[in-house]
């Protein structure tokens, strides 16, 4: 009986530190001067001035580094130009800002798919459609991407036999136009 205010006490204490890992961390508002800049950067995309709209994400990630849609753009401009490495890690910075930035997933997923990572890409379509509540287009466009890099085939090198002899190497080479 001597315990039970002192144990009260406690377990109330307790619930109150354990609630607080509970909420969403509030996103840091952006620097309006970075959002300009990035809306400036996207009509140069879209126009296809590719470098113009790189360098002004850039600035607009230097004015705020925190503003998760520079880095969806770049990483969109790099899958534009086939460097589907590039994109992939500039959607995951995008994703360590925003783990549940709906853009930067879908393209993540397409991006993942276009290397030929499919079980990753599925790992992506699955927490778009959790995050997708109604009728959601992204998961559809990367459901479509994931079928359609299913059905070609995997790059690969192609494996050749190396010259044994000097000798044989020339005659190779004289047999090639």
């Amino acid at each position: 009986m001597r315990f039970s205010p002192a144990a009260i006490a406690l377990s109330l204490g307790l619930a109150m530190v354990s609630s607080a890992g509970l909420t969403k961390p509030e996103l840091p508002e952006i620097d309006p001067r970075a959002i300009a800049l990035g809306e400036q950067a996207a009509a140069a995309g879209a126009a296809g001035d590719y470098d113009g709209a790189i360098g002004l994400y850039e600035t607009a990630l230097t004015v705020d580094p925190a503003y998760k849609a520079a880095f969806v753009g770049l990483a969109d401009i790099a899958r534009v130009q086939g460097l589907d490495g590039k994109a992939i890690r500039l959607y995951r910075e995008a994703l360590q800002r925003d783990p549940n930035d709906q853009a930067a997933l879908a393209g993540e997923g397409q991006a993942l798919a276009d290397r030929g990572a499919l079980e990753r890409a599925r790992e992506d379509l699955a927490r778009l459609r959790l995050l997708c509540q109604a009728d959601c287009g992204a998961a559809d466009r990367l459901s479509m991407a994931i079928e359609d890099a299913a059905r070609t085939p995997v790059r690969s090198a192609e494996a050749v036999t190396p010259a044994t002899t000097v000798e044989e190497a020339q005659r190779r080479a004289e047999e090639q136009p």
